[in-house]
């Protein structure tokens, strides 16, 4: 086998590895990812009912 030919076959060989890799990554998630996205929203829910509870403290501080 000549070495242009030997090069040749590992780049396809390469190419068809990342294709095939990227393909894999697909949009479905796991069960650790919705886990990790319920809790980001529950802080961020949270995050904001204690800015709201500090704003209505602000308000009944300045009545």
């Amino acid at each position: 086998m000549s070495v242009q030919l030997l090069k040749r076959l590992m780049m396809a060989a390469l190419v068809i590895l990342l294709v095939g890799g990227l393909a894999a990554c697909g949009d479905d998630q796991g069960p650790a990812e919705k886990v990790g996205e319920s809790v980001d929203e529950s802080m961020e829910s949270a995050g904001e009912s204690m800015e709201e509870l500090g704003e209505d403290i602000e308000e009944s501080a300045q009545e």
